[in-house]
């Protein structure tokens, strides 16, 4: 906060009020005015300008730092990860290799409830991890329906399954955007990836159960009970100790190729007695055999890319670029001139690691994937960049609108003045946390924009009531990927995938009960840790 007071109209739920028009505003546009996405985030945007500049006295020099910094930000890290991730799914899919990674998948049994769990959980967990941005979502409902699912009967089993993977998407982004805010309390990423360990277990483990349920009733659970137990132990065991020790960037990558793994060195051994058809009249085509080598060259990319970013994530290696580090003297920093604030007593400063990015050790896994392709050349990468930008820059153009407005509201106090209001609500808004993020992904169908506009008013709240930031900024992710399974554009990238639009009603009305279901038990559970921690 980078002005003198959050209460500006000397009555807090006044103040409190005022603070909060940006974001029902902002969920006002997308809804009853079905505005498009960057366009409310621009009105928005506006408005919060006109609300912290004259009424909350934030000054003009820090509002406009504000917006040049989360523009910044929005750029550098988001937009980076996101462009290189997309743009290295092109090219395996490009050289084939996303093809053979398909057919390795499905050569591993002809049971569907196998093939859900392998397709609908692991890889979908897996491609969440490396591009997020709806792309598991259409790869898996796609392929699931290829196999003779049908087509919306897979595209919400890939929704329900994405509650295991979407809080750490495109390498992380959701908890990681975290630490371009600023939060009150010193609320870090590191610090929300272990609080959503807490949550986010539970839920991994019971993910997969639930799935083959859905599918197949207990009978399903009991035919394939030791399957489940592979994938739920491997997947939710790894990503726990990932999360706790390594932070949020491979918390999809590396459990999900593992639980892929070890389900298929385990299918080698077990396979279910009652091999289970969803169309039962309908034969499966005969499995592909595949050799090990065009196997092991398929998943190459990925491997590569597990490596390079476990590096990169290490915390040796991001002390290289601390201050007084050794590769200190490759970051820079620019400090935004008139943005010097008597509250802080220091300007905002803009700092920009490309080296260390997350983005650039994609963009090596994807140099080393070029060069160790045969049927995809640099100029082929550099059309795939063009066509990932196209399809990338406004989705990226609103993320930077909405941090924009997420800096705004947290140096011009209006984040605090709604945390002062909602912390009204004292020990019980902890049962509530969870809510304004499931709230906030419905509306904007991004846990990445619900943490950059939510994050700060829950780390606020967390101060008021003496309880964890962390632990409600986790809340936040948690209760905005129960969100995810109904957010209207996760539905329409469903639907779109299946070729099934049009019936996005239906398929919303499929996904609700789950979505609600994981909405109550997490609420419940931060309330239960709110005691705890």
């Amino acid at each position: 906060m980078l002005v003198e007071s959050f209460n500006p109209f000397g009555n807090l739920l006044l103040s409190s009020l005022v603070a909060a028009i940006p974001i029902i505003l902002f969920l006002l546009c997308l809804t009853v005015f079905k505005m498009k996405g960057i366009y409310a985030a621009i009105t928005t945007l506006v408005v919060t300008l006109l609300i912290a500049i004259p009424f909350f006295k934030l000054p003009v020099g820090i509002a406009s730092g504000a917006v040049v910094e989360g523009f910044f930000q929005g750029v550098f890290p988001i937009g980076y990860i996101v462009v290189m991730a997309v743009l290295l799914y092109k090219i395996t899919l490009k050289s084939g290799q996303f093809s053979t990674i398909q057919d390795s998948i499905t050569s591993i049994s002809q049971d569907q409830r196998i093939q859900l769990l392998l397709i609908g959980f692991s890889f979908n967990a897996f491609l969440e991890g490396v591009a997020g941005f709806g792309v598991p979502i259409a790869i898996c409902a796609l392929l699931l329906a290829q196999l003779g699912f049908r087509p919306l009967q897979g595209a919400m089993l890939c929704l329900v399954a994405n509650a295991a993977s979407g809080a750490f998407g495109a390498i992380g982004i959701p908890v990681g955007v975290v630490d371009t805010l600023n939060l009150p309390g010193h609320v870090a990423a590191m610090g929300v990836s272990q609080a959503s360990t807490l949550t986010l277990a539970v839920i991994n483990f019971f993910i997969p159960f639930l799935l083959i349920f859905i599918i197949d009733g207990f009978k399903g659970i009991k035919e394939t009970l030791p399957s489940i137990l592979v994938v739920s132990v491997t997947y939710t065991v790894l990503q726990a100790l990932i999360t706790v020790f390594n932070g949020p960037e491979l918390a999809d990558i590396i459990p999900s190729l593992a639980s892929m793994l070890a389900l298929a060195l385990f299918s080698k051994k077990f396979q279910p007695k009652n091999i289970y058809r969803v169309q039962k009249d309908v034969k499966p085509e005969p499995a592909k055999k595949l050799k090990g080598k065009y196997v092991l060259f398929a998943w190459s990319p990925f491997v590569i890319l597990t490596v390079i970013v476990m590096i990169w994530s290490a915390p040796s290696f991001k002390a290289l670029f601390a201050p007084k580090g050794k590769l200190s003297a490759l970051v820079a920093n620019f400090d935004l001139p008139g943005t010097f604030s008597n509250i802080s007593h220091k300007p905002i400063t803009l700092s920009l690691n490309l080296i260390g990015q997350t983005g650039t050790a994609i963009l090596i896994t994807i140099i080393i994937t070029v060069l160790m392709s045969k049927k995809v050349n640099f100029g082929d990468a550099g059309r795939l960049f063009i066509e990932a930008f196209k399809e990338l820059w406004l989705p990226i153009l609103t993320i930077c609108f909405i941090l924009a407005i997420s800096k705004i509201t947290t140096y011009g106090g209006l984040s605090n003045a709604m945390g002062q209001g909602i912390s009204k609500e004292g020990n019980v808004f902890p049962i509530l946390s969870p809510i304004l993020g499931w709230i906030g992904v419905f509306m904007t169908g991004s846990v990445v924009n619900n943490n950059s506009l939510f994050a700060p008013i829950q780390a606020s709240v967390a101060q008021q009531i003496g309880t964890s930031g962390s632990l409600l900024v986790a809340s936040n992710t948690a209760g905005g990927v129960a969100a995810k399974l109904i957010s209207p554009q996760s539905i329409a990238i469903a639907t779109a995938a299946v070729k099934e639009v049009g019936k996005e009603s239906e398929l919303l009305k499929m996904t609700l009960r789950y979505s609600i279901g994981l909405l109550v038990f997490i609420c419940l559970w931060t309330f239960i840790l709110s005691f705890i921690l």
